[in-house]
């Protein structure tokens, strides 16, 4: 992980270190990929704001 320096951005810059590796074979791409998506799902997850169940009305 990268250390924020001054005003940067931590989020950015773990991005740019993402953007910046060169993968050598089609395993380590999928991986680096892989890795992406687990973090868009767990942000995901974090900011789920479904409603409660028992305040939906059923018929």
């Amino acid at each position: 992980m990268s250390k924020p320096k001054g005003n940067m951005d931590k989020n950015l810059s773990n991005v740019v270190e993402d953007l910046a590796q060169n993968p050598v074979n089609s395993h380590q791409a999928q991986q680096v990929q892989q890795q992406t998506n687990d973090r868009r799902h767990q942000d995901a997850l974090n900011h789920d704001e479904t409603p409660d169940m028992e305040n939906i009305k059923t018929t």
